[in-house]
């Protein structure tokens, strides 16, 4: 497999991922606290990570690691927390069908971003397929 078609696969199993995590969310924040629904989460997430970590062999001394992936991971980290924290109570108020179509304005938000912070070139794919995904996300979230 190509390297193109291989960082494809992994994004569309994110898309799949992402919209079952949807579906289960909203299921599993019934009834409970959205933010130790987030906990519960979590917790699976570190657990299910773990095992990834050690039936591939991949753990290496975390001490060895440079300042900057300390520092941009933990942030990271706090950006997910965050952002986990909002959309469990935003599944909790609202319906899916409107919820997950804005939080996808992630995608518009980090193609700024990286426009801005990271050098990355604009082409006017990139720029009409955000401008949709932005025009897209309003449409859901205003009719």
């Amino acid at each position: 497999m190509q390297v193109r078609e291989n960082w494809l696969l992994f994004a569309l199993g994110s898309a799949l991922f992402a919209a079952l995590t949807a579906l289960f969310g909203k299921l599993g924040v019934v009834g409970i606290n959205s933010n130790l629904a987030t906990f519960i989460r979590t917790i699976v997430i570190l657990v299910v990570t773990a095992g990834i970590l050690s039936l591939r062999q991949e753990w290496v001394r975390p001490s060895g690691l440079p300042w900057q992936s300390w520092l941009f991971l933990v942030l990271s980290g706090i950006a997910t927390g965050l952002s986990w924290l909002c959309y469990y109570r935003a599944l909790q108020l609202g319906p899916v069908s409107k919820v997950a179509p804005i939080d996808k304005l992630s995608v518009a938000i980090a193609i700024v971003l990286a426009l801005i912070f990271l050098g990355e070139k604009p082409s006017l794919p990139l720029l009409i397929g955000g401008g949709l995904i932005v025009a897209g996300a309003m449409v859901i979230a205003l009719f």
